[in-house]
């Protein structure tokens, strides 16, 4: 064997990992709040929670998650802003369920090459949706791992901390048999149940990404990269003016598990379906796998990314605060006492 063994003979490149960093450096200083300590370069991102106001017992919430095989449709059509923004709307909302107000995010980049270029759109979409959730982007790391990954293959993940004050904690112990349950509409499939989805479209039916589907009037490879809705301001603002008992971010597992981890022992809900139309987007992928509608619903939002679990009387008011705030909402179920699950009954409407 000849020649000098090198970190960059190896495929990490450190050259491209700093040029990656000047790339994004405008995103993350667009993404401060005045608690944020120093910027960018340091081994850990520093936050002054002294500086917080107007707490007496404040609790600090955290929440980890990634987009999932999203990316692999990021890459594919080499547009990766988009997935930065679902890294951010599947950790706040997550986190605002219980009230809390989200502080910052970090994030974790795995890649097999470092482009600067991918590496700061990436960090640009994550930056641009925190400022729309409130948060800072205190930091990250990315991670080039050759060898492991493939050369344009890349993994996202991240975290976040916010603060609720114990007081005003949601769930499921405020939750009350007669309670509304309020449906927030998704943009689309946001951040879950992609593997299915792509087995279906992409492996099952041969469909391309730049294929034109006259039911989304754009694209496939627009309709899947649509980035998730981020409710985190919107909820919090539903929560400091009606009556919150609990909410539920719509993820993996679908809309009855997910609000059946907001409920307290002994009660359930119904949940009418003819209140709202999916997208157009979950009756292709079921028409073209011949997919049971069960599967459907504990996989996929179904046309709903968050609820909220608020006083009978408080139901109107929270559907029209969230409408004047330009998010979908509808009054969809109610929780019902001496049940064990969430029911969902009836028919969807026809879009």
């Amino acid at each position: 064997m000849s020649g000098e063994s090198t970190y960059a003979a190896a495929g990490v490149d450190i050259q491209a990992g700093e040029r990656a960093v000047e790339l994004m450096r405008k995103w993350v200083d667009a993404a401060r709040r005045p608690e944020v300590m120093g910027g960018i370069g340091g081994f850990a991102g520093l936050f002054d929670a002294s500086a917080l106001k107007g707490f007496d017992h404040p609790l600090l919430a955290t929440s980890a998650d990634g987009v999932g095989t999203k990316v692999a449709l990021a890459s594919a059509m080499d547009r990766y802003t988009t997935v930065g923004h679902d890294l951010v709307g599947m950790l706040v909302d997550d986190l605002v369920v219980c009230g809390a107000e989200p502080l910052f995010v970090t994030d974790y980049i795995a890649c097999g090459r470092v482009v600067p270029s991918r590496i700061a759109a990436i960090v640009q979409g994550v930056a641009e949706a925190c400022v729309l959730a409130g948060c800072a982007l205190l930091g990250g790391e990315t991670a080039e791992h050759p060898g492991l990954l493939g050369p344009d293959d890349f993994d996202l993940a991240g975290a976040t901390t916010g603060v609720v004050e114990a007081a005003a904690l949601l769930g499921p112990d405020r939750v009350r048999a007669g309670d509304a349950v309020v449906a927030m509409g998704s943009s689309g499939l946001h951040s879950n149940g992609y593997s299915l989805v792509r087995h279906v479209l992409l492996d099952r039916a041969g469909w391309a990404l730049d294929r034109h589907v006259d039911e989304f009037g754009r694209s496939l490879g627009d309709e899947l990269l649509e980035p998730t809705r981020i409710y985190a301001q919107d909820c919090l603002a539903l929560a400091a003016a009606v009556d919150v008992h609990a909410m539920s971010h719509v993820t993996g597992g679908g809309l009855a598990a997910n609000l059946g981890r907001v409920l307290p022992a002994g009660t359930g809900a119904d949940i009418d379906r003819h209140t709202w139309s999916p997208a157009p987007v979950f009756e292709v992928v079921r028409a073209v796998g011949d997919i049971a509608r069960e599967e459907m619903e504990r996989t996929l939002n179904m046309g709903v990314g968050m609820v909220a679990v608020v006083a009978a009387e408080a139901a109107d008011a929270a559907v029209t605060l969230l409408r004047d705030r330009g998010v979908p909402a509808w009054r969809c179920g109610a929780v019902v006492a001496g049940k064990s699950s969430v029911r969902l009954l009836g028919e969807h409407r026809r879009a």
